[in-house]
């Protein structure tokens, strides 16, 4: 084995050690995102539902939706009975009520979906003035794409390490649901969201991901 791939599979084993969620590293940012208050909020691929019960913090009322039965099921055990949050399975593109909502999310879930027909299906379900936030995840291409993954390597281990204070630890609930790699680069994502949303403001991102940013006029 070279020294690369020895090194690559101290990494694996690392980070199986001492697992992090690169998705809630930017809860906060999209928080900021958001307004302080709104009537309905939409989590597009809501996972266990961290982001969905952050939610409830601004919107009168959350519906959270993903694909997978499982991961709706552990979201409702993780969320109390009685509150702003409410959860279901379906896809995402034929399953979400009409809305509207002033807020529409999705973190990590934008490259499960065909990509041009869940942009219109956001945005047509978006309140007058509302905003949508993705979170994504794009194939790296570019000398730049590649530059900044390997930027993400030492800090991703570094984070790891001071999250889980250099001890091993469990993964999180947000990590167990079903994944596959992204086929679309950051400049086709850039092109095609800024002309089914004009306006949109699409940024490259630490730890693999994209954001966008789109507010409906």
């Amino acid at each position: 084995m070279t020294l690369r791939l020895r090194a690559l599979a101290a990494l694996d084993r690392f980070h199986a050690a001492h697992p992090w969620d690169h998705n809630a590293h930017y809860h906060r940012w999209l928080l900021r995102q958001l307004p302080k208050r709104c009537a309905r909020a939409l989590d597009v691929g809501c996972g266990s539902g961290d982001l969905a019960r952050l939610l409830a913090g601004r919107a009168e009322a959350v519906l959270g939706i993903d694909a997978d039965p499982t991961i709706v099921a552990r979201a409702r055990e993780l969320t109390p009975a009685g509150g702003r949050v409410t959860f279901a399975a379906g896809d995402a593109l034929t399953a979400i009520p009409p809305g509207p909502y002033q807020v529409v999310t999705c973190v990590a879930a934008l490259h499960h979906m065909p990509f041009d027909r869940a942009l219109a299906a956001f945005r047509d379900r978006l309140a007058p003035g509302g905003t949508l936030v993705v979170v994504g995840l794009a194939r790296a291409e570019t000398v730049g794409d590649h530059l900044l993954g390997a930027l993400a390597i030492p800090l991703n281990a570094a984070v790891a390490w001071l999250r889980n204070r250099g001890r091993p630890a469990p993964r999180p609930d947000a990590m167990t649901a079903p994944t596959r790699p992204p086929v679309m680069t950051f400049g086709e994502i850039r092109d095609q969201s800024r002309a089914a949303l004009p306006g949109a403001r699409p940024r490259r991102r630490l730890f693999w991901r994209y954001t966008l940013v789109w507010r409906a006029p």
